[in-house]
């Protein structure tokens, strides 16, 4: 067979044969119809986009952080995403918010979290730009769509229950943000905002959930209107971001609040929510702590009211200034309020205190001033272990630092403290205070000490020889000495003014324990109340005292002690060697005895039986009607 190379070399296939058929047809329908130009994508310019996009998550993020309680962080996304990233957002958080690992309540709710209440005039420190030169400082005005959850930008419902298996519930459970054209979020959305709000027609939206280190916590809803771009895939990611710091910035805020919480509930049982006001002196107390952030610490002041109208003044500082050294303050203060129960003198109340620091541990280390004030006497005995001495700002003005015993500080052990006993002139005014009002980083204590002195002369003397300063304005004026920033300290300030009890108010027996004392109890206090002009109290009086004296006598062996003290009450005190405390009952009415105590309780205001180390007290007021 014979072949032609003509025919072989232009054999083509089939396929190729038609395409050159129809080429030049082609080409002429190329040249007649024009086709729109695919765009090129810039690399410089996509760089710079994305560049912007992370200078503004960055941004965003920073602002976010520096919020510390949950308005701020939900007013710092807010105001990093408006109008920056969206013209409107919507913050859903569940309700109430689990606090660690606290196991949250049932149903799950989100309630829509309102920030009308916030300030809105801040400026943004961070400036710059996002893709399409949108500025991110942010005016007030843009976040009125906010502010209304009825607003026509952005409809929604206060409330929002997630229903298990339902589409909202879906979308928070795979919890990264979704457009709100899709299916999951067009099934969801209503269910956030509400059956019958819907996000308007041609806006565009992206739903965030909010996770925390644990659980999802809220939702965020961010918004555009039909006049801007549309929102891009790597929005999403924006989006996301956001979520995720604004979300671990609420678990931050709501521990941040919960520990708050906590320091102020233990700094309101750590310290005496009111002083009591004993007779015969008047007081007044501060308490700064050294940092806002750790509201309480180791300093406490108590007034403690004792048989005698009698006053235990104490203040105290425990090393540091932590939740263990409030704890340990705490079992301190305890344990002084006991033993002052016990009317122990003051240098056995710190033996005592010295042995219970060693038991809670041997680096537990305390200071402590402990005095007893008895307005009859017009005497105060005080007790120091290792504490600042007390000042004492006489009625004329001079102010000098008492010369007490420094002792060694609680917690050291196999020490002795001594106790001194000094005059209490009546207006003069005692300063305790803890070392954190007189030492810091640019004095020593002792310069601090004088300085403090010279303040309170120098305050005494504004108010002239014969007049005190008011308490409270004193204690104010005494925290002035600080300066600016000096303060490394917690601060516990408790001053007391002297008033005493004037001799002419004061009546005063002894009564052998014998059958005639109540008889002769009786006559002494009437004749006290003839001199009192209270006659009309004579009655009442006479019938509790005989009761009380006739209790005494019958187990005392020792001279019986009577005290009448006339102030804004009558006050009555029997006191005895007899260490058993009497027991009100009721007596059955075969009883010949045991009503006595029945009757003080119906008749006196107040009365009280207090052991003492050489017996007991037993007390009763009666209110004056002069």
């Amino acid at each position: 067979m014979t072949e032609h190379p003509t025919s072989h070399e232009g054999r083509q296939p089939l396929a190729a044969r038609s395409q050159e058929r129809t080429r030049p047809r082609q080409e002429a329908s190329a040249s007649a119809v024009p086709q729109p130009a695919v765009p090129t994508p810039d690399p410089a310019q996509t760089a710079r986009r994305e560049g912007d996009r992370l200078r503004f998550v960055g941004a965003a993020t920073r602002r976010i952080a520096r919020g510390i309680d949950l308005d701020e962080i939900v007013l710092g996304l807010c105001r990093a995403t408006v109008p920056t990233f969206s013209d409107a957002i919507l913050v859903y958080l569940r309700d109430p918010l689990p606090v660690g690992d606290e196991r949250p309540v049932s149903p799950f709710v989100l309630r829509l979290r309102r920030t009308d209440r916030l300030r809105l005039t801040d400026e943004d420190p961070e400036h710059g730009t996002v893709p399409g030169g949108i500025p991110t400082q942010i005016s007030p005005t843009a976040l009125l769509p906010l502010l209304d959850p009825q607003s026509e930008v952005m409809p929604a419902s206060e409330l929002c229950e997630v229903l298990s298996g339902g589409a909202l519930s879906e979308v928070l459970r795979g919890v990264r943000p979704v457009f709100g054209d899709s299916a999951a979020a067009r099934a969801a959305l209503p269910e956030l905002l509400g059956a019958d709000r819907a996000v308007p027609s041609g806006h565009r939206a992206i739903l965030a959930p909010l996770r925390g280190r644990r659980r999802v916590i809220g939702a965020a809803v961010f918004l555009r209107r039909p006049d801007r771009a549309a929102f891009e895939p790597n929005d999403l990611l924006v989006a996301a971001q956001l979520a995720t710091h604004t979300a671990l910035g609420i678990d931050k805020a709501v521990l941040y609040g919960r520990e708050a919480y906590i320091a102020d509930e233990l700094q309101r049982t750590m310290l005496p929510e009111n002083l009591p006001q004993p007779t015969g002196v008047r007081l007044a107390s501060r308490y700064l702590p050294a940092a806002e952030t750790a509201r309480v610490g180791g300093d406490w002041y108590d007034a403690i009211p004792l048989p005698g109208s009698r006053v235990a003044l104490v203040v105290g500082d425990v090393m540091g200034h932590s939740m263990t050294s409030a704890a340990i303050m705490g079992q301190l203060r305890t344990t002084a309020q006991t033993l002052a129960g016990l009317d122990l003198p003051p240098q056995e109340v710190l033996h005592h205190l010295d042995e219970q620091a060693q038991r809670l541990g041997t680096d537990r280390m305390a200071t402590c001033l402990y005095a007893v004030y008895d307005p009859v006497s017009h005497r105060i005995t005080i007790a120091n272990a290792g504490h600042p001495p007390p000042i004492l700002l006489h009625l004329g003005g001079r102010a000098e630092v008492l010369r007490v015993p420094p002792g060694a500080p609680i917690g050291v052990g196999g020490v002795d403290f001594e106790a001194v006993e000094l005059d209490a002139p009546a207006g003069a005014t005692l300063l305790l205070y803890t070392d954190g009002l007189v030492e810091s980083r640019l004095r020593d204590v002792w310069t601090g000490i004088e300085q403090l002195r010279e303040r309170l002369a120098a305050t005494a003397q504004l108010t002239g020889p014969d007049h005190s300063p008011p308490l409270e304005a004193l204690c104010d004026d005494v925290l002035d000495v600080l300066g600016p920033g000096d303060r490394d300290d917690d601060i516990a300030l408790l001053a007391a003014r002297f008033d005493g009890i004037a001799p002419s108010d004061v009546a005063y027996w002894f009564l052998e324990p014998e059958d005639a004392a109540p008889g002769r109890a009786r006559r002494l206090a009437r004749r006290a109340l003839a001199r009192w002009d209270l006659e009309e109290l004579s009655d009442s009086v006479e019938l509790l005292i005989s009761e009380v004296v006739t209790n005494a006598v019958r187990y005392a062996e020792r001279p019986v002690t009577l005290r009448l003290l006339r102030t804004d009450v009558l006050r009555c005190e029997v006191g005895d060697d007899s260490p058993q405390l009497p027991r009100q009952r009721r007596a059955r009415d075969t009883d010949e005895g045991g009503r006595g105590l029945f009757l003080v309780n119906r008749l006196a205001r107040r009365w009280g039986a207090t052991r003492l180390s050489t017996g007991k007290v037993v007390w009763f007021e009666l209110p004056t009607r002069t």
